[in-house]
């Protein structure tokens, strides 16, 4: 007598049927080759990689799929993206810690490597604008983000729960798989993606997926160490280099006249 298939195949082929897809449809949908034949028969493991596909694809709930919750389908956008270790200091509270470009190589990989962020250096910042939340310094590679942040300025930025709470077209910092990025967000229709824009537009949107963010930070204020003439001065010679256009133009009219 054949054995019960367990209950996340059954659930399995249970989608693929809501969906009227055919087997070699929801193999092409799921990156399985030819066929979700096998796995439906038994006869194949249902891989992590192909769980996580129907999170991305479907919404689906692992938890529901192997019987661990009554919900099936959850929002990408209310997964947590809250730092996984925050350090305090000798009296209890959160330190601020900074990450500078060499250290952010290795962000993404240490997430949960205490060692790793007792090697990053941490403060206290004494102003009610940084009380009662987690915040972390991070500083600025390239020039993607001019003219609002200059290359090796400083973000102070505030841990985001989740992207449903994040704000459109608001600088954040995405800690994703393999990479810290500083990029404004831009929410989309796709549930399952999110773009990333530049300040500089000589720079592309880039596409990612919301499962690759790991951390979200929202950037609130920053340090530059790059004192350049302010807006006021570029301001002011605008206005003087007009006048002088002005006066020409008004010499030119009296000689022609």
């Amino acid at each position: 007598m054949k054995a019960d298939l367990p209950l996340e195949v059954k659930r399995f082929k249970q989608i693929r049927e809501e969906q009227n897809l055919t087997q070699a449809e929801f193999a092409e949908v799921l990156g399985i080759k030819n066929s979700t034949a096998d796995i439906e028969r038994g006869k194949t493991r249902l891989l992590g990689s192909v769980v996580a596909q129907l999170l991305k694809e479907y919404q689906i709930n692992p938890l529901w799929l192997y019987g661990e919750s009554f919900q099936k389908e959850i929002s990408l956008q209310n997964q947590s993206m809250m730092p996984k270790v925050v350090t305090v200091n000798n009296s209890d509270q959160e330190n601020l810690l900074l990450v500078n470009q060499k250290a952010a190589a290795g962000y993404p990989q240490n997430l949960q490597n205490n060692e790793y962020y007792q090697q990053l250096p941490a403060f206290d910042l004494p102003l009610p604008q940084f009380r009662n939340a987690t915040y972390r310094g991070f500083q600025v590679e390239g020039d993607s983000m001019l003219p609002d942040l200059r290359p090796e300025d400083w973000v102070l930025a505030k841990a985001v729960e989740n992207l449903a709470e994040a704000k459109q077209h608001k600088i954040y910092v995405f800690v994703l798989q393999d990479s810290v990025l500083v990029k404004k967000l831009h929410k989309t229709q796709n549930p399952s993606t999110v773009v990333l824009l530049s300040s500089n537009e000589t720079y592309p949107p880039y596409e990612v997926e919301i499962s690759s963010i790991q951390e979200l930070w929202e950037v609130k204020s920053k340090l530059t160490f790059t004192l350049n003439e302010n807006s006021e001065n570029t301001v002011l010679k605008k206005l003087e280099a007009s006048m002088e256009d002005l006066k020409e133009q008004l010499a030119s009219f009296k000689q022609s006249s």
